[in-house]
């Protein structure tokens, strides 16, 4: 997902637009006293500048969260936060270029509720055995497309089909899927548009973006995914 120029959701309006430059971790919301055995939800910041639309969501869901750009914090500090889950965020190049996000799919998928967009359900398809390869309808920035899914998951009680808004060049190659993963969502051609883990089904993904304000339901999903914690 490498656009520069985005048509996604609103802005993220508390305060000024997040800076692309390393910052320290921002709680977002006060940690509440009732959910004290359990951190908030830790967000892996792909440097993308709308990761905070996703983390708007979240609060409006009334989620606590913090956010780490991926280079900020080891997959074992965030182990031993206890997250409630973990977001893996959209971000530019290849999940080779992600930080700690392909550690923290592999390394605590299997032990807390992971949502992985864009960038992070690439990071969930090459965690697991998958290849990610340029896409073969070419580079996809703010078009949308109709997306078929299984109505399961994150994608539980979506129109059938829905139009999703894309920004990607990179897919996770349809015949390396892994023997650990379920497509759960895919366009007319064919291109992967979702993903679950089979033995850890709280181990979630999808290629397009729920937070662009032309996703029909986006805000739903993020609800799915709220249902997990």
């Amino acid at each position: 997902m490498q656009a520069s120029l985005r048509a996604r959701a609103r802005p993220f309006t508390s305060g000024a637009q997040p800076s692309l430059r390393r910052a320290p971790a921002r709680v977002c919301r006060p940690v509440a006293s009732a959910a004290a055995a359990k951190g908030p939800v830790v967000v892996v910041d792909n440097y993308d500048s709308f990761t905070y639309n996703l983390c708007q969501y979240l609060g409006d869901f009334g989620v606590d969260y913090v956010v780490y750009k991926n280079d900020e914090k080891t997959v074992d500090e965030i182990r031993a936060m206890n997250p409630r889950g973990i977001l893996v965020s959209p971000g530019p190049g290849r999940p080779i270029d992600s930080g700690i996000s392909l550690q923290t799919v592999r390394e605590l998928g299997p032990d807390f509720p992971l949502f992985g967009v864009c960038m992070g359900h690439q990071c969930i398809g090459e965690a697991f055995g998958g290849d990610v390869v340029r896409a073969p309808c070419g580079v996809m920035h703010g078009k949308t497309s109709p997306v078929f899914h299984t109505n399961v998951g994150l994608l539980e009680g979506l129109p059938n089909p829905f139009e999703a808004c894309r920004y990607h060049s990179l897919v996770i190659k349809r015949d390396t899927i892994p023997e650990d993963l379920e497509v759960t969502a895919w366009t007319e051609d064919g291109t992967i548009m979702g993903v679950r883990h089979k033995k850890y089904p709280h181990i979630q993904g999808v290629q397009f973006h729920p937070e662009s304000i032309i996703t029909q339901s986006g805000k739903k999903i993020v609800e799915n995914f709220v249902k997990t914690l």
